[in-house]
């Protein structure tokens, strides 16, 4: 955001919408205080591999997927608001069960249900930010939460880290306390947004509400949209899972290192993403795309290459440029789809894009981790994000450069291209 006029910045967006970045960025100190830790707290703490903190992780994928998807219809039915309200509290109780049990046995089940519940909201977030901002403010919207969630990245990891080396329950008290807070300002500060019916219009029935799921999944140019970003996202969330592992076993780096590698990335996020967001805005969405996604190619390749700590450093950097490039357009995108009586039923479905990978990847990072040369991971991880990238410019070839997406015939009208 350098050179930008703070203050017009702040008068182009609602205030409603600045609510929000106020207290989604206390939201984001506690959670990265604690999250980049959790695959060390699981390896530590119950003395397994990482191919058995995969399996937890994927448990919380697996039934995140299952509560987006239930959340995503309860937020078209009900509205955003409740259902953040809910999963910020059912956060804090869960976070303090992680911190408190003892045995690793106990993590399987309560992995069930906590990946069942603490996802339900996820796809009211989004919905609300779409309700807030009209469609040519989105992208640049989504940019400005990143800014305001990476500034949380220059505190959280690195006190994270010091609390980590001290204690580990106190990480999960610090995250249970500030969920509350922010569940608390959440209902206090923050309206529903949810777009009222009709007068005279009949609300739907909630069958009839998650019915609608067939009308998004038979999408196709959102579903072609979906399956590229899986690609992706199978390596790109190994750097907030497998990778703090991965530097301690093999090149000695501790959790304060790994640390400053996220709040270096989140720095780099706070002065440039806006910039970024603003000269992306025009143009072809889905070449933004594969260029972000090129840019994850080659950081995450370098990570099996690379042995000095200052070019790890760089891989990240090369990493984040990547993200102020792909993560908007993807949020943008996908929110864009949806008409407006659907977005959480779409965000819901897109949450696949993110919730998949991480099913499948922290187990089979922790394969290879565990039993191969550990290198392999990324370089594995290099060639899918190359065929994603690949996948992302063939979406632009065939649809990309069209007036308007083509869904099929029952299906909502479609996001206008490409530059979002």
């Amino acid at each position: 955001m350098l050179n930008m006029d703070f203050k017009k910045i702040a008068q182009e967006f609602p205030r409603k919408f600045w609510s929000v970045v106020g207290v989604s960025f206390i939201d984001r100190v506690g959670g990265t205080m604690l999250f980049p830790f959790f695959a060390l707290y699981i390896t530590q703490k119950f003395h397994v591999g990482m191919t058995q903190a995969g399996v937890v992780l994927g448990l919380f994928s697996v039934f995140g997927l299952v509560g987006q998807m239930i959340g995503g219809a309860l937020t078209d039915k009900f509205g955003r608001r409740k259902l953040i309200i809910f999963g910020l509290v059912f956060s804090a109780i869960s976070t303090l069960a992680f911190g408190f049990i003892n045995t690793f046995s106990a993590l399987i089940p309560l992995a069930i249900g906590v990946g069942l519940l603490s996802d339900i909201a996820g796809p009211a977030h989004a919905a609300m930010i779409a309700d807030i901002l009209p469609e040519n403010q989105r992208q640049e919207g989504f940019g400005i939460l990143r800014v305001v969630g990476n500034l949380a990245w220059i505190f959280g990891p690195t006190i994270g880290g010091f609390v980590a080396g001290k204690s580990f329950l106190a990480l999960f008290i610090i995250d249970a306390v500030i969920s509350s807070l922010v569940a608390l300002l959440f209902y206090l500060l923050i309206p529903e947004t949810k777009p009222q019916n009709q007068p005279g219009e009949k609300p739907e029935s909630l069958l009839v509400t998650f019915k609608g799921y067939f009308q998004v999944l038979r999408h196709g140019a959102f579903i072609a949209f979906m399956a590229a970003g899986m690609l992706m996202g199978l390596f790109y969330q190994q750097m907030y899972h497998s990778l703090s592992v991965y530097l301690r076993d093999n090149h000695g780096i501790d959790p304060k290192g790994y640390g400053f590698l996220l709040t270096a990335s989140a720095i780099v996020v706070i002065l440039f993403q806006f910039s970024m967001t603003r000269w992306i805005k025009k143009k072809p969405a889905f070449k933004m795309m594969a260029l972000g996604t090129l840019f994850y190619m080659l950081g995450f390749s370098m990570f099996g290459f690379v042995g000095q700590y200052w070019l790890f450093v760089l891989a990240i950097m090369i990493i984040t440029t990547g993200e102020m490039i792909a993560v908007p357009t993807s949020q943008a995108l996908a929110v864009n789809f949806a008409t407006e009586d659907m977005r959480g039923r779409y965000m819901g479905v897109f949450g696949i894009t993110w919730m998949l990978p991480a099913t499948i990847g922290p187990g089979a990072a922790g394969l290879i981790l565990d039993h191969f040369n550990p290198n392999l991971l990324w370089y594995i991880g290099g060639a899918l994000c190359a065929i994603s990238a690949l996948a992302y410019y063939g979406l632009h070839l065939k649809i990309g450069a069209q007036e308007r997406f083509q869904p099929a015939q029952d299906e909502p009208a479609a996001v206008e291209d490409p530059a979002v």
